[in-house]
């Protein structure tokens, strides 16, 4: 698994690639917290290359957008897979985030 952040004005985009299981999840914590202290820019999580999700990643996902919301930013998450877009309809987080 491997996070990519890229500044780009007041926008800020973090291409995942790999796959976001626990032991992920952990490893990349530290990249999602740099996130959060940008939280009030208009922040992209590319997901091109993102093969799989666990519920700690939907979790470190939930994090970002709570404290985006909190912070007056914005959020959007794009190119999900198939796969990916069904575990976001199943936990719903299909709702919570703008998918583009």
């Amino acid at each position: 698994m491997t996070i990519k952040i890229e500044n780009e004005g007041n926008m800020v985009v973090a291409r995942l690639a790999g796959r976001l299981d626990t032991a992920a999840a952990a490893e990349i914590t530290p990249d999602i917290q740099a996130l959060a202290e940008q939280a009030e820019k208009h922040i992209i999580l590319d997901c091109t290359e993102l093969a799989y999700i666990s519920s700690s990643g939907l979790r470190l996902f939930l994090t970002l957008r709570k404290e985006s919301a909190s912070k007056g930013g914005k959020l959007q998450v794009r190119n999900i897979n198939a796969d990916i877009r069904q575990v976001f309809m199943m936990t719903g987080f299909i709702s919570l985030f703008e998918i583009i």
